[in-house]
């Protein structure tokens, strides 16, 4: 749905993307993760040819971009760095007026479709109060349903959740994995580590402009080759397990095995009470800490409102610059 190969941008002497090799496949809920600053945003702009590529090739949907956008654009939704709306006017009538210059057709078929995105994103009893007075939640949901109205293939979303309180975030991530499992592929661009966690099948991380990362989440989280046991009975589990703990931190014993079933088999037949027993997985946090240069202090942990998007690079002075390096 979205390949690139060593894409590359520049402003002046600032590079904000470098040799990007994104492969993001059809059924995809993909994440790309990112600290403000690493170039996610202007790798949006140039999938979608709002930017111009230093070098490197772009396809979107099999076909070769800038130079295809008009037959492929039509079938990609997207929302990059906010929404855009006339201020003046209401949501419904926005939307109206962006259906119409889009595909045009009867009234009675554009009222249809509006009331529909709008219903599904959570805006379907709003009033005609025009834009301007709209939080920025709301526009935010604005903008999800202006890219939802073609129906589009594939959803193309930079930081879809800015502005949400953690109940909006639970209901647009409902809405996109209903859309995914009905055929939409998501891209989704975000900072927030919960988000991607909780959402994707397939991760990218991006530091410094560079991928740093690309695989299956689930293979990122793989088991590390230890269990999480706890216990009321430590003193007769340390007996029994002969040197095979690793951590012991009151209750909680982290012990190399890759058996569950045969470890609790073990500690029962021995008298030792188990409260709780698990695999040790990774958390998306602990890989995005091994993959990037700075760890990931700059990536937001939990849901709720997110810092606002696209802030300039920690340290980069770029006056002459066309845009921030986003």
């Amino acid at each position: 749905m979205i390949r690139t190969r060593g894409l590359t941008k520049r402003f002046g002497p600032v590079t904000a993307v470098r040799d990007l090799d994104l492969d993001v496949r059809e059924g995809d809920v993909y994440g790309f993760l990112g600290a403000n600053g690493s170039g996610k945003t202007t790798t949006v702009r140039m999938v979608l040819g709002l930017v111009l590529a230093t070098s490197g090739d772009i396809e979107l949907l099999g076909e070769p971009m800038p130079r295809s956008a008009r037959q492929v654009l039509p079938q990609v939704g997207a929302l990059v760095e906010g929404p855009a709306a006339y201020a003046h006017r209401s949501g419904r009538a926005n939307l109206a007026l962006f259906d119409a210059m889009d595909r045009g057709g009867p009234r009675a078929s554009r009222a249809r479709r509006v009331d529909d995105v709008l219903d599904r994103v959570g805006l379907g009893a709003v009033d005609d109060r025009p834009v301007a007075a709209y939080s920025l939640g709301m526009r935010q949901r604005l903008g999800l349903a202006n890219a939802l109205l073609r129906g589009p293939r594939l959803l193309i979303l930079d930081e879809p959740t800015n502005g949400l309180d953690p109940q909006g975030i639970k209901e647009i991530r409902s809405l996109l994995l209903e859309l995914n499992a009905a055929g939409t592929t998501v891209f989704l661009s975000s900072h927030l580590l919960a988000e991607i966690e909780q959402m994707c099948t397939r991760v990218g991380v991006l530091d410094g402009g560079r991928m740093v990362l690309q695989e299956q989440l689930d293979d990122l989280r793989r088991a590390t080759g230890r269990i999480v046991l706890e216990t009321p009975d430590v003193e007769r589990a340390t007996s029994v397990l002969d040197g095979r703990i690793e951590v012991s931190d009151g209750h909680r014993l982290v012990v190399r095995g890759d058996d569950p079933a045969d470890l609790n088999a073990t500690l029962v037949a021995a008298g030792v009470r188990v409260t709780a027993l698990a695999e040790e997985r990774r958390t998306l946090e602990e890989v995005v800490l091994a993959a990037t240069s700075n760890g990931s202090d700059r990536f937001s942990r939990a849901d709720g409102p997110p810092s606002p998007p696209g802030d300039a690079a920690a340290g980069v002075d770029a006056p002459d610059a066309a845009e921030e390096v986003r």
